[in-house]
């Protein structure tokens, strides 16, 4: 199974979270855009472009901040946070 965490922040506070379960043979990229995808569904957010810190950042730890520069439209918070929780 594969769980992503995504935790919206506002002020050092956490104003949202949500889990996305994924159990399907894909690989790990295609679950975590997949998961990212819903994410901002849930949310109601555009999808965040990709800079290379955050792939150096999920890389390294398989976590990553979208702020204010990963967005297209303006955010009403700080930052965007996914991190995978479990992995197959």
């Amino acid at each position: 199974m594969f769980r992503l965490w995504a935790k919206i922040f506002k002020d050092n506070r956490m104003l949202k979270d949500t889990v996305i379960c994924n159990g399907a043979d894909d690989t790990r990229t295609h679950k975590v855009f997949g998961a990212l995808h819903e994410v901002c569904l849930l949310f109601d957010l555009s999808e965040p472009i990709w800079l290379e810190s955050n792939v150096q950042d999920f890389r390294r730890h398989a976590k990553t901040r979208f702020t204010q520069d990963s967005f297209v439209e303006s955010i009403d918070f700080d930052h965007l946070e996914i991190q995978v929780i479990e992995e197959d």
